[in-house]
């Protein structure tokens, strides 16, 4: 296919605004797939995609379409994640477009995602093309909508498609201003080979499966290649495009999108973003934006009841050949036993791998509550990061920590803004900016640290503005800040997995808490329980979980008191010996306590 009729685009949306269903419609169209074998959301394969309404993990289709003057054209749709966890894997997949569809629902109208994903499409330098979807719903409020993304995004009201992805409405012509309005791909095939490697996942069959777009040169079949940045070598078995069933090729030139099986048995040497080109080239240069995705929330998973060791880490194992960027290693709790400390992108993608190794290989697991990476700086300057409160220095060794910072975009309307601010002030937000947008709704930036955002914030912010809000982010830097560790000890011996690191000054608040919350989750036993919350040895907060108490003066009918007082003195004693020898099974709702804290 001769580059000038081939076009690579994309579509971006916020979450729910039928960015899916869309690309149902142009499968369809274009006869991608016979009518017979067609189902919703055809390019969503895990059972979660579906369920959850969000794109896990992005995909790549290769379309073929005839104008009316019979003209064939070739439309690589590089579809993309549809969630903040996966912000860097959406900026590599845009980065193999030269154009895309800007999805905004026109009930909901412009919101923080649809904000962040078309400024990472303008650092792109994309061409856009923004549809107005939904228009059959009949709450729509088209003029709002088109309204907030003149004043917001900045394009004309005249440039924006009135479609209805579900009902196929005015989808038709989509493909004709995909054609006329996003230039094809610029690329030279004579030169050395040089491709972006874009996505990748593990088959059990063929090995790593790898889909690039080839900016320059041609790619042959059993020809050798190399990644950039790490120099492996491999040698091509197959390459071709999906359509969406992979259909072989014996080469790919320069513009087009396919994918690349070779002898690759790891994932963890293929890195999204890199460069690939043949082994024989010596002086091709890596192409810019490339990074190492990391892990920005960590927690540990523990075998839970009828789960061992040994089946929880081969299932962990088995999932990090398909999620490069799920990292594991092995930790120890006196209270949890053998676990792993897992390193994820974000929250959801923690809640996707750990629902996927319930459900796909079904374990039962014990989550600790989830933290960020702390940078920390000793006495002798040595500065390291740390992923687990247990691993933080004693405090006499300790000059400095810094956490990180994201920046938020929150759009939400007016009524809801003081409920918004007052959320954002306690979570020790730093206003940035805030603007009108038409004239109801407010556009709010915001630096907040990562720990404040982890769990539930997300959600208060749905449920103080009644769904209305939303919520987008970005990893800013790191900042020092005066955050100290909080223990938890039951029965004065220390819980390493209820261990926090909090800030100095709402440390009394969550240690008060915590300990209220795990005196209603742990059961009682023969013996007292005492919950305690300490700062460097020092008690801020305790609660006692009362003894079940055995009536042994039942047998008693009378007699000498004497009688009743050597009983009660024997059980005191007892129960003395259980209290320092016992083993206090404490529940995952302990561990959830910890997150669940309200403000």
């Amino acid at each position: 296919m001769r580059m000038e009729h081939i076009r690579n685009f994309s579509i971006i949306a916020h979450i729910d605004h039928g960015k899916t269903t869309l690309s149902d419609r142009l499968l369809e169209i274009t006869g991608a797939i016979p009518p017979r074998e067609m189902q919703e959301q055809v390019l969503d394969s895990m059972d979660l995609e579906r369920e959850r309404g969000i794109t896990i993990k992005s995909h790549f289709v290769s379309l073929n379409y005839k104008d009316e003057k019979g003209q064939e054209y070739t439309l690589n749709l590089i579809d993309t994640p549809g969630h903040i966890d996966f912000n860097y894997e959406v900026s590599r997949s845009l980065a193999a477009c030269e154009g895309a569809l800007l999805v905004i629902d026109c009930s909901q109208g412009v919101e923080a995602q649809t904000v962040a994903n078309t400024y990472l499409a303008m650092e792109h330098d994309l061409v856009l093309i923004p549809l107005m979807n939904k228009i059959d719903l009949p709450n729509n409020e088209l003029e709002k909508s088109l309204d907030q993304m003149e004043n917001i995004i900045g394009l004309s009201r005249e440039e924006a498609m009135l479609v209805s992805a579900k009902t196929g409405q005015g989808v038709d012509k989509i493909i004709p201003a995909i054609i006329e309005h996003i230039p094809p791909p610029e690329g030279d095939p004579s030169k050395p080979l040089k491709a972006l490697l874009f996505d990748s996942w593990f088959d059990s069959y063929r090995g790593v499966i790898i889909l690039v777009r080839i900016i320059d040169g041609v790619l042959e079949k059993r020809d050798k290649i190399k990644f950039l940045s790490n120099n492996a070598e491999y040698e091509i078995m197959e390459l071709g495009i999906h359509t969406p069933k992979p259909k072989p090729l014996q080469k790919l030139s320069a513009g087009e999108v396919g994918y690349i099986i070779g002898s690759i048995k790891n994932i963890h040497e293929v890195k999204i973003g890199d460069t690939v080109t043949l082994a024989k080239e010596a002086a091709v240069e890596a192409l810019p934006g490339f990074k190492e995705p990391l892990p920005m929330v960590f927690a540990g998973f523990y075998p839970g009841e009828g789960t061992s060791h040994e089946e929880l880490r081969d299932a962990i194992e088995k999932l990090t050949l398909n999620d490069s960027s799920l990292t594991y290693e092995p930790e120890s709790s006196p209270a949890l036993g053998i676990g792993f400390r897992c390193g994820f992108l974000g929250l959801l993608h923690k809640e996707i791998i750990q629902e996927r190794l319930e459900r796909e290989y079904n374990l039962s697991i014990v989550s600790t509550a989830p933290s960020v990476r702390y940078r920390v700086t000793n006495t002798l300057n040595e500065v390291f990061e740390i992923e687990s409160p247990a691993k933080l220095p004693p405090p006499q060794n300790l000059k400095m920590i810094e956490e990180p910072f994201l920046e938020a975009i929150i759009i939400t309307p007016e009524a809801y803004l003081g409920n918004i601010l007052k959320l954002l002030q306690s979570r020790r937000g730093v206003h940035k900016k805030l603007d009108y947008i038409g004239a109801q709704r407010i556009h709010l930036t915001y630096e907040l640290p990562l720990a404040e955002v982890l769990y539930d914030f997300f959600n208060k912010v749905k449920s103080l503005s009644q769904g209305y809000a939303s919520f987008d982010y970005e990893f800013k830097e790191y900042r020092e800040s005066p955050l100290i560790k909080l223990d938890i000890l039951v029965n004065t011996q220390p819980v390493d997995a209820l261990a926090l690191i909090v800030h100095k000054d709402k440390a009394y608040q969550i240690g008060s808490q915590l300990t209220s919350k795990m005196k209603a989750v742990i059961p009682r036993q023969l013996f007292e329980v005492v919950i305690q919350a300490a700062i460097h040895k020092r008690v801020i907060a305790k609660t006692v979980v009362k003894a079940l108490r055995k009536n042994v003066l039942a047998k008693c009918y009378g007699g000498d008191i004497s009688r009743k007082m050597k009983l009660l003195d024997k059980q005191k004693k007892g129960k003395k010996r259980m209290k320092r020898i016992g083993k206090i099974d404490i529940p995952q709702e302990a561990f959830l306590a910890a997150l669940e804290l309200e403000d």
